[in-house]
């Protein structure tokens, strides 16, 4: 499970605890970590294009370790379709599997944000997949988002922003499926799904998911859709050093 932004090692233990112990298996192993290096909040083009590299490079060492499968611990997708040219192994992207997955559960679905700088990630799954006649709104309750503290301390006054948002996407964008638009937001879907009367996607949850469904078929990417390189530059990012 791959952060696409560089933050210290205590924080992962904040993304660590979206996984209940209700989905952990005995002979399943998950471990988070994030990009050494690149952009802090996915704020902008910018950013995003730093983030595609710095995951790319983490994966390409994920598959190095021995690992099965790599999952894009962000809505962003950062870098998935890079990894997919490069890796043997699975990798799944919220952005991706939340969309398809709520196509299968409604008819339409709305992303909830934290604020609008993150909208033309939700914008880019949606052109990709040809889905954005499905995607009847982006919700933003234009709350900076701390991809270091989450939601922590902050739960009164989000929770109730997050429950207006949901409301306007149902009530007046004709939404029956919601996404939550980060994984750092996980800490809000059981709230929001006790408070809507429609499904509510946890975007980590759902990723994870489809890796272990996708490792235990034996199933991974196309490689005539995702086609290898015929040479490799991996240097060209180890180079760069760690910033924590």
């Amino acid at each position: 499970m791959i952060l696409p932004v560089p933050i210290p090692p205590e924080a992962l233990r904040a993304f660590e605890a979206q996984v209940p112990e209700s989905l952990r298996r005995p002979d399943l192993q998950i471990d988070f970590c994030a990009a050494k290096n690149g952009g802090k909040i996915l704020d902008s083009y910018y950013e995003m294009t730093l983030a595609d590299a710095f995951v790319l490079e983490a994966g390409i060492t994920a598959e190095a370790e021995g690992y099965d499968a790599v999952c894009i611990n962000s809505m962003s997708d950062s870098g998935l379709s890079a990894l997919r040219s490069r890796l043997t192994i699975p990798v799944v992207g919220p952005g991706q599997a939340c969309f398809l997955t709520a196509a299968m559960l409604g008819h339409k679905f709305s992303v909830l944000t934290m604020w609008d700088r993150w909208k033309p990630l939700y914008r880019k799954v949606a052109l990709e997949l040809e889905m954005h006649t499905r995607l009847a709104s982006i919700e933003s309750i234009e709350t900076r988002p701390d991809a270091e503290e989450l939601l922590a301390g902050k739960e009164e006054v989000v929770f109730a922003k997050l429950e207006a948002a949901a409301r306007r996407a149902i009530d007046h964008h004709g939404a029956d499926v919601i996404v939550l638009g980060s994984t750092t937001m996980h800490q809000s879907a059981e709230f929001l799904s006790s408070v809507v009367e429609v499904p509510v996607l946890n975007p980590g949850l759902i990723a994870l998911k489809q890796c272990e469904m996708l490792v235990q078929l034996g199933l991974t990417h196309s490689k005539v859709a995702y086609q290898s390189p015929e040479s490799l530059s991996d240097q060209a990012l180890s180079a760069v050093p760690a910033v924590f």
